[in-house]
């Protein structure tokens, strides 16, 4: 797993009425930095969106409906796990899960059903100039297909 990057299992309360489902308390180390903003992304069915990388700005990711692959790509100078590329799947077919990107990741994702919802927390007000950085989706230092099949096996 690349360092700083974190999951939190969510726990579900299933019962006959639906599910009750508790994302993150203000309390919880997870999400210890405080957050500044909170937002909601809808994406169709194979949507992809990459890459991104935040200068200070951490990002915390939950997909309430839909499926979501995310990969992160530590750009991070002196990161032991500096190069190294993570997949993580979120939404109604994997496990429920909070997902915090540190500062310096470099991350992007793809809707595998639609339409897939994505609620995210940052810990700074939206600011395109100052704190993002965009890398091309198909960047050769990354190395990452997006429009790659799963693996037949």
């Amino acid at each position: 797993m690349i360092e700083g990057v974190e999951l939190k299992r969510l726990v579900t309360y299933p019962d006959e009425r639906g599910f009750f489902r508790e994302i993150v308390r203000n309390t919880e180390e997870i999400i210890r930095e405080g957050w500044a903003q909170a937002s909601h992304s809808m994406m169709h069915s194979g949507v992809a969106k990459a890459w991104h990388v935040h200068r200070t700005q951490i990002d915390w990711w939950y997909v309430p409906s839909g499926d979501l692959k995310v990969a992160l790509y530590d750009t991070r100078e002196g990161s032991p796990t500096r190069g190294e590329l993570q997949e993580v799947f979120l939404g109604d077919h994997y496990e429920a899960q909070l997902l915090k990107i540190p500062p310096g990741v470099a991350h992007g994702c793809k809707a595998l059903s639609g339409p897939t919802h994505l609620i995210y927390f940052t810990s700074r007000i939206y600011d395109p100039e100052g704190e993002e950085i965009r890398i091309p989706h198909d960047d050769p230092t990354i190395g990452y297909d997006w429009t790659a099949l799963p693996e037949i096996k």
